[in-house]
């Protein structure tokens, strides 16, 4: 309320020492521009005085009621003077919730509606630098906010990049929608009547959905985000490493979150899978040596799906190990040598046994009882390769095969000089050499006139066991070996006389893996340099050198093959290195008698 004074000329109890009171009278907003007091001057005349009243501000609400998401403008008006800034009011609430001002120098004040908070009752007022410098408040209005908020829901979560889904907006209230979906942010795709979208970025993403309308309500909210993360990643593993023939093993496929369906491979991933389960482990049950291989999960939730790394399952089987008693260097005719086959799992009881000659493949094996087996060494028939092999007796599975151990000859054939390879018209050596006094052994070859025996004089000249060529030619090429009258025969060499103008030097005989193995390409006289020499393995270029040799610091079975080489464009014959594998034992059967 505010007050205005008032001058009564009545004495009386009014009467101050000779002064007058001044009573404060109530007025009100509502009254008119006259007060409502009536005044009587000293003449007795009584009179109403006129006193101007603050204008009034006025308040326009549009739209009201209002929607959700919608903006509604307060607009504030004071009908006389001008230079008017404004402030607004809610509930009856002293506290100013907008004013206009430099950044809002307008009558206008606009809300965007956020929740149901923000109905209620609102006013304003004017205010200026001069008189009058503010208005009656206006009358209040109040605003109200119809319906309820729209929220979208989105059905899948924990979603990754790169898997394609189905997205639904569904908006709680009203029809004839559109749908604008945004993307961090960014609106991804403009109003469409259908409310899913299946496609998603490979990117890391936030996702969201709003629906508008023709009609009021004209939008719904933003629904909350939908976060894309990065995959995860399969990772798979094994519960033992030590995996032997007949066991069992389990593979996990390891995926962060849940929904996931898991497809096991082997080999290849672009293979059928071997499994599909809706489980995360995969168990391979009485494992046998076809089961190992390299094993792959996917995690499928959608498309495309997560591939993990590789693990490789290896199926073992026990190994057998072939030694031999007596641990002899050297065995002589007429003894005899054992030999035991002993497998690493089990016991000796646990296992039948089958021994094999000559690299044979096995598929005619007699397994025995015994773990061990005798050879008498009667004559050199006994020379070749054995091996033995275990099968358990519970399971029928196999063991490893052995190592391999050798029983030579006591015979064999040297060259001087000591290669495959030689020129025309040079001197060339062979010798059988005995390892002891055991006479009726002779040289053979087989050459492009068939099979000749003896160093014949026709070819060669004999003095003691050695047989020397004194001049080499082309015909001299062929297979050259020990033989006794028998029909007993030691190792061959095969030799190969060229009248070219390179040769290739490399040993004679077989080469044991592990030990150093060096080729040298030799020019018969200075048409070729050797200051830039190409090694070929069969056919194709392994090496380029300019010393004219190469070497093999540790020779492996794989570099056995067909070797030449070639200088200043000048072609050697090819010539076999044979590699003997480094787990084969040698025995020498000697040809002595006791």
């Amino acid at each position: 309320m505010h007050s205005i004074l008032k001058t009564d000329t009545k004495f009386g109890n009014n009467r101050t020492n000779g002064c007058c009171e001044t009573p404060t009278l109530p007025v009100k907003f509502s009254d008119t521009g006259t007060l409502p007091v009536t005044y009587v001057d000293i003449h007795g005349t009584s009179f109403q005085p006129r006193i101007p009243i603050l204008p009034k501000a006025t308040l326009l609400v549009k739209p009201n009621p209002v929607y959700p998401v919608e903006t509604v403008t307060l607009t504030c008006s004071v009908g006389s003077y001008s230079d008017w800034r404004y402030k607004w009011y809610k509930d009856r609430n002293d506290n100013v919730v907008s004013q206009s001002g430099s950044n809002n120098p307008g009558p206008s004040y606009t809300i965007s509606i956020t929740s149901v908070s923000d109905q209620g009752q609102y006013w304003c007022e004017g205010h200026r630098v001069s008189r009058p410098t503010s208005s009656q408040p206006s009358t209040d209005i109040t605003l109200t906010v119809l319906g309820q908020f729209f929220y979208v829901f989105l059905y899948i979560t924990g979603l990754y990049s790169g898997e394609t889904v189905t997205l639904q907006c569904d908006i709680s209230d009203y029809t004839d929608w559109t749908y604008w979906w945004y993307r961090n942010k960014q609106l991804l795709s403009p109003g469409s009547p259908s409310k899913t979208i299946t496609t998603l970025s490979d990117q890391v993403s936030q996702y969201q959905c709003q629906g508008r309308r023709t009609d009021r309500p004209q939008s719904s909210q933003l629904s909350v985000s939908l976060n894309i993360s990065n995959k995860p990643k399969a990772t798979l593993s094994l519960d033992k490493k030590d995996i032997l023939i007949g066991s069992s093993v389990t593979l996990t496929c390891t995926v962060e979150s849940s929904g996931w369906m898991f497809y096991w491979y082997r080999h290849r991933q672009d293979s059928e899978p071997v499994a599909t389960t809706s489980g995360s482990s995969y168990t391979l049950s009485q494992v046998s040596v076809s089961d190992g291989g390299q094993y792959r999960c996917r995690a499928g939730r959608g498309d495309p799906w997560r591939l993990s790394e590789d693990v490789t399952v290896t199926s073992r089987r026990p190994a057998a190990v072939l030694t031999f008693q007596p641990n002899w260097p050297q065995i002589f005719m007429g003894e005899s040598v054992t030999m035991i086959c002993n497998i690493q799992e089990g016991d000796v009881t646990d296992w039948t046994y089958a021994w094999h000659k000559n690299y044979d493949d096995g598929s005619n094996t007699d397994f025995m009882n015994t773990v061990k087996h005798q050879i008498n060494a009667t004559d050199l028939s006994v020379s070749g390769v054995y091996r033995c092999l275990g099968r358990n007796r519970h399971n029928q599975h196999y063991s490893m095969w052995s190592n391999r151990v050798r029983l030579t000859s006591s015979v064999s054939v040297r060259i001087s000089p000591n290669r495959t390879q030689h020129f025309t018209s040079k001197s060339l050596s062979l010798i059988c050499d005995l390892k002891g006094n055991s006479p009726g052994w002779r040289l053979m070859r087989y050459t492009e006139t068939g099979v000749e025996s003896g160093c014949s004089p026709n070819w060669g000249s004999i003095t003691g066991s050695t047989c020397t060529i004194t001049s080499t030619d082309t015909g001299d090429s062929g297979v050259y070996w020990c033989e006794s009258g028998s029909g007993q025969y030691s190792n061959a060499v095969n030799i190969t006389v060229s009248d070219g103008d390179v040769i290739l030097e490399s040993p004679a005989h077989i080469v044991n893996e592990g030990d150093s193995l060096t080729l040298r390409c030799k020019c018969r006289n200075q048409r070729c340099t050797n200051s830039k020499v190409d090694f070929y393995r069969d056919g194709v270029l392994i090496r380029n050198e300019t010393t004219g040799e190469m070497t093999i610091s540790a020779v492996m079975k794989s570099d056995e093959g067909f070797y030449k080489c070639k200088s200043d464009e000048i072609e050697s014959p090819e010539s076999w290195v044979t590699v003997r594998g480094d787990n084969i034992i040698m025995i020498t059967v000697s040809l002595h008698q006791w």
